[in-house]
């Protein structure tokens, strides 16, 4: 598994940051349907447009061509990746409120 921390570079102004974000959320909606992100959202505590994605994929370079389709990869934003393995999990994870 892998934690993907992505943050949108501060310097994109913000109408073409707007206009990206529609197609960035497509991307991510098809790679979440797909079964390859199985959970993702923005950071809450920061108005920094910046988020996490926990991906389940075969290996790194299958993610990295996944982030390599998002429309901000490589010039509009940071890709922090972190693999993870992950030793304990909650039985009620689906069950988590969700804010």
């Amino acid at each position: 598994m892998h934690i993907t921390n992505i943050a949108v570079n501060t310097d994109l102004p913000a109408d073409k940051h707007e206009k990206m974000f529609a197609e960035h959320a497509a991307w991510f909606k098809k790679h979440f349907t797909a079964g390859h992100f199985l959970m993702l959202g923005p950071y809450i505590d920061t108005d920094a447009h910046a988020g996490v994605i926990f991906a389940h994929v075969k290996d790194r370079v299958e993610l990295d061509k996944i982030l390599a389709e998002d429309c901000y990869y490589p010039d509009f934003a940071r890709y922090n990746i972190r693999e993870f393995a992950p030793k304990m999990t909650a039985d009620d994870i689906g069950k988590a409120k969700i804010a």
